[in-house]
């Protein structure tokens, strides 16, 4: 699963998180995450319905616990995190997840966006495999 994670001004609109997601010139995502507390914002769910996905809100807790590679200020005051968007996307794909895309900033400065893999994805072979071992 590949998610796009979110930090976003209480300003940012539409218009800043599609910026965000397209500078990341990464795969289209399963899934948009952010922190908790913003996930429920008319920009994000508006977002969210434009492309068909579904919203994770991810636990100020979890957030705290990421190991981001961006460092931002403002972020770390606020959030105790390096990156709202690297942390959430990381959080949301689960454990050991990795990151696909650092964070970019959108062109209005409103939003910011990361991509993150989950760990856990096994392919069909692998699955497959696994399950003539396990007869």
């Amino acid at each position: 699963m590949i998610v796009a994670g979110f930090g976003f001004r209480k300003a940012a609109g539409v218009a800043s998180l599609q910026n965000a997601l397209s500078l990341t010139d990464g795969p289209v995502p399963d899934a948009l995450a952010t922190a908790a507390d913003k996930a429920a914002s008319p920009a994000f769910q508006a977002f969210a319905a434009d492309m068909g996905l579904p919203v994770i809100p991810v636990a100020p807790e979890a957030l705290e616990g990421q190991d981001t590679h961006t460092q931002s200020g403002p972020s770390q005051a606020a959030r105790n995190t390096g990156s709202v968007a690297e942390a959430a996307a990381l959080a949301a794909a689960g454990v050991g997840a990795r990151l696909l895309t650092g964070r970019v900033i959108s062109d209005d400065q409103m939003a910011t966006c990361a991509l993150a893999q989950s760990g856990q994805i096994q392919t069909q072979t692998g699955a497959a495999a696994q399950a003539e071992q396990n007869t």
